[in-house]
């Protein structure tokens, strides 16, 4: 009920507060009312939040009085126990007392938590756990953030390879011209500008309901949409370009082949003689279409729009070497991404173990 949500004051912890190890702020509050009426039981500063229904296992430190939905259970900060040690055990110990469903999945409740059989050392030995596994998971972390933000480099990395390439060729000794485009700026001397319209016919699905389609979900279908709407159908040996026309969609660049249905919330780009629709659809994906789009409840690119959008055209041979160059180094970067991802892995897969031997007392650590 809204009484009990709007404009509420008291933090709400959900599972979805627990990202990272403290808490001190809920995305959804409860008011005095909802408190008043279910009287919900006070979880101090300082308690162990973890989480034992959908996403088992995780935890947080609250660092404000707070009150939790049932989702979560907690443990209170006592002088017998060090909660740092609990933060790194529980979820490796907790689990090994659920329940398991028809389907395999663990079940937990408060009472199999709270009878639940643990490894505790004494609190001297939680105390110089945790201090070793602070030490060690912050160093596991580190390199693991390293690993990620080089993945975000290599990204980078390709798009902007991608982009030069597509409006200035592979050649960079090649002479070079203004094209007359701001976004674009100079383009080599021989190649051509065009506008969308003369290289391409542009179509979007205008004419079959879904429920008179009988065959659609034999084949794709594009548009974002569902199944709602009105569709087209395309056949195409080689690839066409489909640019996604609104919402969350709008700008996104995909390609098509072979028989497929488009809804009216994309456009299909066809050619109209030969061309490298690969080098078309990365061309089109550099220009950030979506800033075409025109303001409403959600983004929306017109037809028309798109088709008046000049683009630059080099011949046919050197669109393929273009496609070709962007294959070759997208497909190197990609091995090193690969490489990097299954680092980041066995980082994590590491980190995982040393907690669980240590918590278990299978690797003796000291001060």
């Amino acid at each position: 009920m809204n009484e009990y949500y709007e404009c509420g004051t008291h933090n709400w912890i959900n599972i979805s507060d627990l990202q990272e190890r403290t808490v001190s702020d809920s995305a959804n509050k409860i008011t005095d009312k909802a408190i008043e009426d279910y009287k919900p039981s006070i979880v101090s500063k300082g308690s162990l939040l973890y989480s034992f229904k959908l996403s088992v296992g995780k935890v947080a430190f609250n660092e404000r009085d707070c009150y939790t939905n049932e989702a979560i259970f907690s443990i209170d900060p006592d002088g017998d126990t060090n909660l740092e040690f609990f933060y790194y055990s529980l979820p490796e110990q907790i689990i090994k007392n659920a329940n398991e469903n028809i389907y395999g999945a663990k079940i937990l409740n408060q009472e199999l938590i709270k009878n639940a059989f643990l490894i505790v050392p004494p609190k001297k030995e939680q105390t110089v756990i945790a201090n070793y596994l602070d030490s060690k998971t912050a160093e596991i972390d580190a390199l693991i953030a390293d690993k990620k933000s080089l993945l975000e480099l290599y990204e980078e990395e390709k798009i902007a390879i991608i982009n030069r390439v597509v409006t200035k060729g592979v050649n960079p000794d090649v002479p070079m011209k203004e094209s007359g485009i701001e976004w674009l700026g100079e383009i080599p001397e021989h190649w051509e500008v065009k506008k969308l319209k003369y290289v391409a016919h542009l179509r979007s699905g205008t004419n079959i309901v879904s429920d008179q389609i009988k065959e659609i979900n034999e084949y794709p279908v594009f548009g974002g949409n569902g199944l709602r709407g009105y569709f087209s159908e395309f056949t195409h040996e080689g690839d066409l370009v489909l640019i996604g026309r609104q919402g969350a969609y709008c700008g996104n660049i995909k390609y098509g082949k072979g028989k497929f249905w488009a809804s009216e919330h994309a456009v299909v780009v066809m050619p109209i003689f030969e061309y490298e629709m690969i080098y078309l659809g990365e061309l089109l994906r550099s220009m950030n279409l979506n800033k075409y789009s025109v303001s409403a409840a959600q983004p929306g690119l017109a037809v028309d729009t798109i088709k008046n959008l000049q683009i630059p055209f080099p011949p046919i041979q050197e669109q393929q070497s273009i496609v070709q160059h962007i294959e070759t180094e997208c497909a190197r970067i990609d091995a090193k991404i690969a490489k990097t991802k299954k680092l980041i892995e066995l980082l994590t897969e590491y980190r995982t173990a040393l907690i669980s031997e240590v918590v278990t007392g299978k690797i003796k650590v000291t001060e």
